[in-house]
């Protein structure tokens, strides 16, 4: 069985997609299990909501969580019924430049201009940097990628949410799984799979039954973090430039 490694930053929709692939029989989802690693290890210029709560229940050894990982989706192992392993990661949870045990995984980036996310993600964290959005993270990883012939897949939110149904065709598609109609839609309220972080940040995507345009879509970015949008655009761009296009 394979793992299909989502790399995003925050407030790109990774989470609506992760409920969306939970809805599969066929998958386990994990919901950022590096994060426990990144908080303990990573210099913070910001703290995190319910960050002692997270150090406190995950694992913050790297090499434990891959292993962990690896073994879900070892179907030789006789623990998951021979199901695939979804994990909704943050970019900047990667800590090294070249984590090669991503290279036996099936990556895909999730990318969002950088305007929404920046507003959006300025509602909890109000002074974010480069580093937490997760963008530049995730230009270095696609490069990382390309450089050793695996290529990730690159996805937007916004031409995810053109047509949900015709865009996870095509991903299901380049994943080599079959699409599942119940991809589109979900129950309000949060799945057991939820992070202990969920109550900072998954109110819409609890509020919601399925991929839908959110509020901080048309959010006014705060003058104070014009610097940031700035910096991340080229990093946008670059990954822009290999997106998938809904059509």
């Amino acid at each position: 069985m394979k793992v299909i490694n989502l790399i995003s930053g925050p407030r790109n929709l990774s989470t609506a997609l992760m409920y969306s692939f939970a809805q599969r029989d066929d998958i386990i989802v994990l919901d950022e299990p590096f994060y426990g690693y990144y908080l303990q290890n990573a210099t913070l210029e910001n703290d995190h909501p319910s960050q002692n709560e997270i150090l406190q229940t995950l694992e913050f050894k790297e090499e434990k969580v891959v292993e962990e990982i690896n073994l879900l989706s070892d179907s030789s192992a006789g623990r998951t019924g021979k199901k695939n392993v979804f994990v909704k990661g943050m970019a900047h949870h990667y800590l090294t430049d070249s984590p090669r045990y991503i290279l036996n995984w099936e990556n895909v980036v999730l990318i969002r201009h950088p305007k929404k996310l920046i507003a959006s993600f300025s509602k909890v964290i109000h002074t974010p940097t480069i580093n937490d959005i997760g963008i530049k993270k995730a230009s270095e990883l696609f490069l990382f990628l390309k450089n050793n012939e695996k290529t990730p897949i690159v996805i937007d939110s916004d031409e995810l949410l053109k047509n949900p149904e015709a865009y996870l065709k095509k991903l299901c598609n380049l994943l080599k799984i079959p699409f599942s109609e119940k991809m589109l839609h979900w129950k309000k309220g949060g799945i057991p799979e939820d992070g202990i972080w969920a109550k900072h940040w998954y109110t819409n995507v609890h509020n919601s039954e399925g991929f839908a345009l959110q509020k901080s879509s048309s959010q006014d970015l705060p003058k104070h973090l014009e610097p940031l949008l700035k910096k991340a655009l080229p990093y946008y761009e670059t990954l822009k430039n290999n997106v998938l296009i809904n059509t």
